[in-house]
């Protein structure tokens, strides 16, 4: 038995660091499953990050429209949207969209 074991020594090693690599190849921390995984996380990030950034430019509008030279026209929005808020004599209705989900 250990003759056989001596004389495949070489290629018994060789099978086991093939299997090895292969194995650290597809799993593990730096696998390809890992790095896919890795890199559909990133691409959401990324759509995230974009969502964010539009978001902060939208506030940043709607700040320096309140701030900087008040805009008459916007805070009567605000109010109306708000406090459902209306002038003498003006009847408000509130639709409902059936087709989109709140």
């Amino acid at each position: 038995m250990f003759k056989r074991l001596k004389k495949n020594y070489f290629l018994l090693v060789s099978t086991f660091l093939i299997l090895y690599f292969f194995f650290n190849l597809l799993s593990g921390q730096r696998g390809l499953i890992s790095y896919f995984e890795k890199n559909q996380t990133l691409k959401n990030l990324q759509k995230e990050e974009l969502l964010l950034i539009n978001k902060t430019r939208d506030l940043d509008l709607k700040n320096s429209l309140l701030s900087d030279n008040l805009d008459l026209d916007y805070v009567e929005t605000l109010i109306r949207e708000r406090f459902l808020f209306g002038k003498k004599n003006e009847t408000i209705y509130i639709l409902k969209n059936n087709g989109q989900k709140n």
